[in-house]
């Protein structure tokens, strides 16, 4: 299984910000998003092909309880299974992150799913065939009834601008079962000034539609650097 890093640190996003976990990051995506922030793990994998017990050794050497098992996209790889099945029978609580766009019989304790709106989309001059490919498959309806019918979950969208917002309330409409305080907003930017100038005005939006305002603290704590 390819890895691009394993690494301790502090959950920036979502439901368990602010817990200490281990991130084992997988090294490959099957879309290309045009602000993705591991562009090591997608656009341009690195990474070591590591077997399963190798992996497990590095999550144990950091002795954390929760471990984050990401990408790229970690449902890429059958491998995946296995590995979260080994870190469950360890005690570890697991969280997968996922856009949602594949599926596989993984064994979780939180399915965090980003889904990709049109804002994700790669320029259609820059990367014309990215472009097309990313566009017909960033939204697979099937795969995100399940992960939120079997699992408990979270959803994180993006947002760039108040029009994605509108974007979000349509794609919801598809999933009536959604509960909308599992739903998080975040704001689009690699640095803590973008994401402050954004929050400003989405965290009362996001309040007033029901949703939860998502600050991405990774990045106000540490920067847009790796390993964190």
């Amino acid at each position: 299984m390819r890895i691009a890093e394993i690494f301790l640190s502090i959950q920036g996003e979502g439901l368990l910000t602010g817990t200490e976990s281990v991130f084992v990051r997988t090294s490959g995506c099957n879309l290309r998003c045009t602000f993705c922030d591991t562009p090591y793990a997608s656009w341009s994998p690195e990474g070591d092909d590591l077997a399963l017990d190798e992996i497990l050794a590095e999550v144990r050497r950091h002795a954390s309880k929760h471990v984050v098992v990401t990408g790229g996209e970690p449902m890429l790889f059958a491998e995946t299974v296995p590995l979260c099945e080994a870190l469950q029978k360890a005690g570890h609580h697991v969280t997968i992150e996922t856009a949602g766009t594949l599926d596989l019989p993984v064994a979780c304790d939180l399915m965090s799913v980003s889904p990709k709106l049109s804002n994700s989309t790669p320029d259609s001059d820059r990367h014309p065939r990215w472009s097309i490919r990313h566009e017909r498959t960033r939204h697979v309806p099937s795969v995100i009834r399940r992960l939120t019918t079997d699992y408990p979950y979270q959803l994180k969208f993006v947002v760039e601008t108040e029009d994605d917002v509108a974007e979000i309330e349509a794609y919801l409409a598809e999933f009536p079962h959604v509960a909308r305080e599992r739903v998080l907003l975040m704001p689009q930017g690699i640095d803590a000034d973008e994401l402050a100038e954004r929050g400003r005005w989405l965290k009362p939006l996001a309040k007033s539609r029901g949703y939860r305002f998502c600050p991405r603290r990774q990045i106000e704590w540490f920067g847009a650097v790796r390993g964190t």
